[in-house]
């Protein structure tokens, strides 16, 4: 059964977009860390409470954006939820 992502809560990370960057201040750890596109866009996906597998978020931001082929892609985003989860952005529900 594939993993399923989320964040704790809505207000767990105050954004600041900073021309292509945008920093991220998580206030539970009150770590700030600097990202780059896709990772945003993962974390504006997961805001709203639901707990996604990568293949869902996958799903999701491919409405919204090119993301070339789904065998390539989803990789990246798996890569992308694990680091976002060791640094505490997200959580495995």
């Amino acid at each position: 059964m594939p993993a399923r992502y989320c964040q704790d809560s809505p207000d767990a990370i105050a954004s600041c977009v900073l021309e292509d960057m945008v920093l991220l201040y998580h206030r539970p750890s009150g770590q700030t860390h600097m990202a780059i596109a896709p990772v945003p866009e993962i974390l504006a996906t997961l805001d709203d409470g639901a707990a996604l597998t990568a293949g869902e978020l996958l799903g999701q931001l491919a409405q919204l954006y090119d993301l070339g082929e789904p065998e390539e892609a989803l990789p990246l985003v798996e890569a992308h939820l694990a680091e976002l989860a060791a640094l505490g952005l997200v959580r495995i529900a």
